[in-house]
């Protein structure tokens, strides 16, 4: 086919769920799912963990099996890259100029790795950690390097260095700030993760800026820093973020800039264009209305079900607590909520028991925890942030306590999105 009812760009978790969800809700118009990777969908998150370890095979990391697809009627159409939309005439062009035609399109493609801009950044080695071809390539160079220098202290780098330091190599960590975790969460939880890193093996350079990475016969051998000094290095993954993948909408028209903006039901400014998941900046309730983008499968799988409810008739605003998780080692993370603009953190627990907990506060409110094998206090945390109710700070820092008997005053609910 050459026209859809609707058309979703991006095969990841945000795309692919949007499929699965106008399905659930019976809709019977004709689909078509479109991704640049060659693979069916699959879950991105394991890539530095479960997968890149060698732990779950990437059968185990599909979203749905193949007969889904066929049984849903969901018209697949991999290793295809959408480089223009027509808003006028409601079509997209594929790079190899197969044009598409849509009713309703559904941008949902992410973003690419960002990349170093210093010298060697091109250099053969120096992986970034987006896709499975990403992980597949540096993990058919793991068996010969022996020094790994990671670039960025987020989720990603942090989650590859366990694994690599785990598999006998000698890992360095490389952060531009003066802790981990720097623009997700507080020095407290940042502080117990770089001495749990360190007690394992792996070399932390906080605070450092890098000049460059050096190569020999075309290949990286080291990370050259600000001050002049090498770190010698067989391999270099980089973990610095990424770039929002919407250079064609934006070219349409679409307001946006850092990501695509979208409304309450993930509409952009052009007629039946939505978008969602990464690459989407929407007023968050949970950040007091702010303009924000969210990298996360909650924000993925929440986003995708507006919009799918949205083309089936049945509209309602986006909201949703945002939440995250991580595996390092045998710590479980899980954080809820943002905490961002906090004006208290309080610790719930023991940090040397390495299980506690870090509520993040604001104006006497819960917004946000930090959740170290602590699984009991995310899903009662969790229920205090979607209160919005005042809490008794001195109660919640004891952990016989239970979270939410730790009420002050009467409800007051997160303002809900107006955009």
């Amino acid at each position: 086919m050459s026209d859809y009812d609707v058309v979703i760009v991006g095969a990841g978790q945000a795309g692919a769920q949007t499929a699965i969800a106008l399905r659930q809700l019976r809709y019977q118009g004709t689909v078509a799912l479109i991704g640049d990777e060659a693979e069916l969908p699959y879950e991105r998150p394991p890539l530095t963990k479960a997968y890149l370890a060698g732990e779950k095979s990437f059968e185990r990391l599909l979203i749905r099996p193949a007969a889904f697809w066929q049984e849903k009627a969901v018209d697949l159409r991999p290793g295809c890259r959408i480089d223009a939309v027509d808003p006028a005439a409601r079509r997209v062009t594929a790079a190899d100029g197969t044009s598409i035609g849509y009713r309703r399109l559904v941008w949902a493609t992410g973003g690419a790795a960002r990349r170093l801009d210093c010298p060697g950044a091109a250099l053969a080695g120096v992986h970034s950690m987006r896709s499975r071809a990403d992980a597949d390539r540096l993990a058919s160079e793991l068996p010969t390097a022996r020094q790994v220098v990671v670039i960025g202290g987020g989720y990603i780098g942090l989650e590859a260095a366990a694994v690599l330091v785990g598999a006998g190599k000698a890992v360095t960590l490389i952060e531009a700030q003066q802790h981990v975790l720097a623009r997700m969460s507080g020095t407290m939880l940042a502080r117990f993760l770089e001495a749990e890193h360190r007690a394992r093996g792996v070399t932390l350079r906080l605070g450092t800026a890098v000049h460059g990475i050096e190569g020999r016969d075309g290949t990286a051998c080291g990370v050259r820093l600000a001050s002049g000094e090498l770190v010698p290095a067989d391999l270099v993954i980089v973990g610095v973020g990424i770039v929002p993948a919407v250079a064609p909408l934006l070219a349409a028209g679409a307001r946006g800039s850092d990501g695509v903006e979208v409304d309450a039901v993930c509409r952009t400014s052009l007629p039946d264009v939505y978008a969602i998941g990464d690459c989407a900046t929407h007023a968050n309730a949970f950040a007091d209305g702010a303009r924000i983008r969210l990298e996360s499968v909650q924000n993925a799988n929440d986003m995708a079900g507006t919009v799918a409810r949205s083309i089936a008739g049945v509209a309602h605003p986006y909201y949703a607590v945002p939440w995250f998780w991580s595996n390092q080692y045998d710590l479980r993370l899980q954080t809820v909520g943002l905490a961002a603009g906090h004006d208290l953190a309080v610790l719930r627990g023991a940090i040397d028991a390495r299980s506690f907990s870090v509520i993040y506060l604001r104006n006497g409110r819960v917004v946000a925890l930090d959740c170290v094998n602590a699984t009991k206090d995310y899903i009662q945390g969790r229920k205090l942030i979607e209160s919005g109710a005042d809490v008794r700070t001195d109660l919640i820092a004891d952990s016989t306590v239970a979270l939410t008997t730790c009420l002050q005053s009467e409800c007051r609910p997160p303002m809900r999105s107006r955009i």
